[in-house]
C-alpha cells in the first residue's frame, strides 16, 4: 500500500515534468519518474498467487512486443494513431486489484511500443517542449493533483487501477501522437478508419436487434427478457459505450460533410451516417442520445453563425424530442409522469441516487476529496451497502471529480475542460480545409464525449478523449503555421 500511495505523485509528478519542461534533462527525468512511478504500482495489482517465472517471462514479451512495435513507429510514425483507434474497443476482463475489470489489453501493448519511441525521441531528437501548447498546463496541473491524490485515497487498490490503466498510459500515448509531423492523408485514413471501425460495430448491433441475441453481458440479456423493447451491445460489453462510439463516428462523420474538403464521398458519408445512426437508435443509450444532441447543435453554431439560435432551436427540438422517443421509452414516461425522487430515481436506473449522494461525499471532504479511485468505498460506507450489494459507481465525471479530488481538482478539471473546447475550434479558420476539418472533427468528437461523461462517467478512461486532444492540438498547430505569413 505504501508504493501505491509513493508511485501516484512519482509517476503524475514524472508525467507533468513531460508535459511543461523545456530542458532536455527536465523531460528525461520526468520521463523516468513516470516509469518509474508506474512500475511502482505493480506489487499491488498483482495477484499473490501468480507466478514469478510466469511474471517474468510475460515481462520479456512485452518489451520484446514495445521494442518492435517502437522501431515501426519510428519508420512510420502515423501507424501509432491508426494502431491504437483499431485497438481502442478492445476491452478484456482481467482480475487485477482484488476485482474484475475489463482493460485495453492490446491498446497497452501499443502503449508500451509508444513509450520507448517516446522515450527514444526525447534521447535522439532535436529538443522539443509543451508539444501540447496551451493545453499542457491544464493537463499537467489535473494530471498532477489526480496522482498526488493517491497519497490520501480510502481506496489505493482501485486508485492504483486508475492511474495504471487509465490516466498514465493515454497520457504517454497522447503525448507520442501530439509529437507527430502532421500528414494529411494519414488524418485522412485516420478518419476513414474510425468510421469504417463504426459501420462494423452498427452492423453487428443491427444483426443482434434481427436475431434477438447478445454478447458477453448476461445482465444485458436478462434486462432484455422482460424489457418493451431489445437493446444490443455490438461488439462492447455495455450498451452506452456502444453508443458512445457510434456518435463519435457520426459527430467526425458530420464534420467531414459539413466543413471536410473530401466533397466527393458525400454520398458514401451520407450512407454511413444512415447506418450509424440505425445501430445508434438500436442502443437505446439516452446518454449517447444527449451527446448527439449536442455535437449536433456545436455543428450548427459553427456552421450557420448568423442564423445561430433559430438553427440550433429547431436542431434542439427536433433532436429532443427524437432522444425522448427513441432513449429508454418507458424510463422517459416515468420521468415525466413522476417528479418525485424515487421516481426520478427508476426513470434514471438509479443514477439520481448516485448522484446525490456523490455530491454529499464531495461536501463532506470539499478540499481534497477522497482521493483517486476513492468514489465506491465512500458510497459503500454512506449508504451502508450490504457486501454482496452490486458495487456503486458514479455515473457522472464531474461529481466523481468533486468527491475523489475536492474543489482544488474540480477547479483544474474545469480549466482543463475549457481549454480544451477552446483548442479544437481555434483551427477552424484555417487556410487548409483539412486541417479546418480534422480541428472540427476533434472538438465535436470532444463535445459528444464530455456530455455522454456527464451521464456515464468515462471522460479520461476512454482512449478516445485523449487521442482527440492530440489531434485538436495538431491541427490548431498546423493552422498557425498555415496562417503565417512567415511561413507560407
Amino acid at each position: 500500500m505504501l508504493l501505491a500511495r509513493l508511485a501516484g505523485p512519482v509517476a503524475a509528478g514524472g508525467l507533468a515534468l513531460l508535459l511543461v519542461a523545456s530542458p532536455r534533462w527536465a523531460r528525461l527525468v520526468g520521463f523516468a519518474g513516470a516509469l518509474v512511478g508506474m512500475g511502482l504500482f505493480v506489487p499491488l495489482l498483482v495477484p499473490a498467487r501468480a507466478s514469478g517465472l510466469l511474471l517474468a517471462g510475460g515481462g520479456l514479451v512485452a518489451l520484446g512486443l514495445a521494442v518492435a512495435l517502437a522501431f515501426l513507429f519510428q519508420k512510420q510514425p502515423w501507424a501509432l494513431p491508426l494502431l491504437a483507434l483499431l485497438a481502442a474497443p478492445a476491452r478484456i476482463p482481467i482480475p487485477v486489484g482484488g476485482e474484475t475489470n475489463n482493460l485495453l489489453l492490446p491498446l497497452y501493448a501499443i502503449v508500451g511500443g509508444a513509450t520507448v519511441s517516446l522515450g527514444w525521441g526525447l534521447w535522439r531528437s532535436p529538443p522539443r517542449s509543451r508539444e501540447f501548447g496551451v493545453l499542457s498546463s491544464p493537463l499537467a496541473a489535473f494530471g498532477s493533483w489526480i496522482g498526488f491524490s493517491m497519497a490520501w485515497t480510502n481506496d489505493p487498490s482501485r486508485g492504483a487501477v486508475e492511474m495504471l490503466a487509465f490516466y498514465l498510459p493515454f497520457g504517454l500515448l497522447a503525448l507520442a501522437i501530439v509529437r507527430l509531423d502532421w500528414d494529411a492523408r494519414a488524418v485522412t485514413w485516420l478518419f476513414r478508419l474510425l468510421l469504417a471501425m463504426a459501420a462494423l460495430f452498427a452492423s453487428v448491433g443491427i444483426g443482434q436487434w434481427a436475431t434477438r441475441s447478445v454478447f458477453w453481458n448476461p445482465n444485458l440479456k436478462a434486462d432484455n427478457t422482460f424489457a418493451t423493447f431489445y437493446r444490443v451491445n455490438s461488439l462492447f460489453y455495455d450498451p452506452s459505450i456502444y453508443g458512445r462510439f457510434l456518435v463519435v463516428a457520426l459527430l467526425v462523420a458530420l464534420a467531414v460533410l459539413v466543413f471536410g474538403p473530401w466533397r466527393r464521398y458525400d454520398v458514401l458519408l451520407t450512407l454511413a451516417v444512415a447506418l450509424l445512426w440505425i445501430g445508434l437508435f438500436l442502443s437505446f443509450s439516452q446518454s449517447s442520445f444527449l451527446a448527439l444532441i449536442m455535437g449536433v447543435l456545436v455543428a450548427c453554431v459553427l456552421r450557420w453563425r448568423r442564423g445561430a439560435p433559430a438553427v440550433a432551436g429547431a436542431a434542439a427540438v427536433l433532436a429532443l424530442a427524437l432522444g425522448m422517443a427513441f432513449s429508454h421509452p418507458v424510463g422517459t414516461r416515468q420521468a415525466l409522469d413522476s417528479s418525485s425522487e424515487q421516481g426520478l430515481n427508476r426513470a434514471t436506473r438509479g443514477r439520481f441516487d448516485l448522484v446525490k449522494n456523490g455530491l454529499r461525499i464531495a461536501l463532506d471532504h470539499p478540499v481534497v476529496g477522497v482521493g483517486v479511485g476513492g468514489f465506491t468505498k465512500a458510497y459503500r460506507a454512506r449508504v451502508a451497502l450490504p457486501p454482496r450489494a452490486k458495487t456503486p459507481a458514479s455515473h457522472t465525471t464531474p461529481v466523481t471529480v468533486a468527491a475523489e479530488a475536492g474543489i482544488v481538482g474540480l477547479g483544474l478539471f474545469g480549466w482543463l475542460v475549457v481549454t480544451g473546447a477552446l483548442v479544437p475550434f481555434s483551427s477552424t479558420g484555417a487556410r487548409v480545409p483539412i486541417v479546418s476539418g480534422a480541428g472540427v472533427a476533434s472538438g465535436l468528437a470532444l463535445t459528444g464525449i464530455f456530455v455522454h461523461s456527464l451521464f456515464y462517467n468515462a471522460l479520461f478512461e476512454d482512449p478516445l478523449t485523449w487521442g482527440f486532444l492530440a489531434l485538436a492540438t495538431l491541427a490548431a498547430r498546423r493552422s498557425g503555421e498555415a496562417n503565417d505569413p512567415a511561413r507560407v
